[in-house]
């Protein structure tokens, strides 16, 4: 099976051909970063116009570099959701439009499932089932997985995930965007324990998150009449930390809770650097692995949607026959997954 991805659910214009016999043919990836730097932070009708000028350019350029043509495809994947309403648009016209011109089928996908399943792309691919820790800037979700389409929630943050409250946390601190790589940066520099910022929800007996209240303690610490400048890689070793506290303790409970010695890292902050060597330590102690995506996947890209497309489709999953364009903004993943016991 050949599939062709479209990413353009935010701010990255992300395509790729996935064959299931020999794996990523080819992919672009164009990131809008410095595009909605002056503003601060992603401007949605921006988003929405790069995406079309762009679009297309890579998609010629995909199919050029593996020598395909649109009718050489068994389906189009695209991301119908979650994400910014006019940039899903842009990708899920265009998909629709290639795939019934080539009378093959147009598959959304959603870009969570997308970020799950990408570390099965990789080199060691984890088998099923295992626990995944889902954590990017829009969602911080821990699942347990047992197969494509068969997943279970066990918990989810209840305000702030966590790369958002990286972002806002780098706003207050007056980083430049995106805040939360800097912010990564400057903690870096840093050194974690001269303050005393909070573990939310640390001790809740359950695997939800909250990360909004982390990120006030920052701006408080910020406020107060003792703040001096040079505090600040400390201030944001500490942050970055308590962050690394809550997502550790959390995922090792799911793991202990499940039974499971397998995990699964996704989403933009699973590159975290902290974070992966926190999680690292957790599950070796336990005698567990940890498996992330590949440095390139962890950002929104073209192979993980094309690769959802790919594992639907040789499961004979098809959507209605129809020449409706269908885009979902908020899109709970909840929907996909089945109810807890």
């Amino acid at each position: 099976m050949r599939v062709l991805g479209i990413e353009t659910s935010c701010d990255e214009t992300g395509v790729a051909v996935f064959d299931s016999r020999c794996g990523v043919l080819a992919q672009a990836l164009h990131t809008q970063v410095d595009l909605h730097a002056v503003y601060g932070g992603v401007v949605p009708e921006l988003a929405s116009r790069d995406h079309i000028r762009l679009l297309p350019v890579l998609i010629r350029q995909t199919l050029r570099e593996t020598g395909l043509d649109v009718a050489d495809l068994d389906a189009v994947a695209y991301t119908a959701g979650p994400g910014l309403a006019g940039a899903l648009l842009v990708g899920a016209s265009v998909a629709e439009a290639m795939a019934m011109s080539a009378g093959i089928p147009a598959l959304p996908i959603h870009h969570l499932e997308g970020h799950l399943l990408s570390p099965l792309l990789s080199d060691d691919p984890p088998a099923f089932p295992f626990v995944a820790l889902l954590v990017s800037g829009g969602h911080t979700q821990l699942m347990r997985v047992a197969d494509v389409g068969d997943y279970e929630l066990l918990g989810e943050t209840l305000d702030d995930a966590a790369g958002e409250a990286f972002d806002k946390t780098a706003k207050i601190l007056g980083l430049g965007y995106p805040g939360g790589p800097q912010l990564a940066a400057l903690a870096s520099r840093g050194e974690a324990g001269r303050f005393k910022l909070p573990r939310p929800m640390l001790r809740s007996g359950d695997f939800d998150f909250s990360f909004s209240g982390l990120k006030t303690a920052v701006l408080n610490v910020v406020s107060s009449p003792d703040w001096r400048p040079e505090y600040q890689a400390n201030l944001a070793a500490d942050f970055q930390q308590a962050v690394v506290d809550v997502l550790t303790a959390k995922t090792m409970a799911a793991l202990e809770h499940t039974g499971m010695r397998a995990l699964v890292v996704a989403g933009g902050v699973g590159a975290n650097r902290a974070l992966r060597a926190g999680l690292d330590a957790a599950v070796a102690r336990i005698g567990a692995r940890v498996h992330y995506p590949a440095p390139e996947l962890c950002t929104d890209n073209g192979v993980m949607i094309a690769f959802a497309g790919a594992q639907r489709l040789v499961r004979g999953e098809l959507p209605p026959a129809d020449l409706a364009i269908r885009v979902r903004p908020r899109w709970p993943l909840a929907e996909l997954i089945r109810p807890a016991d």
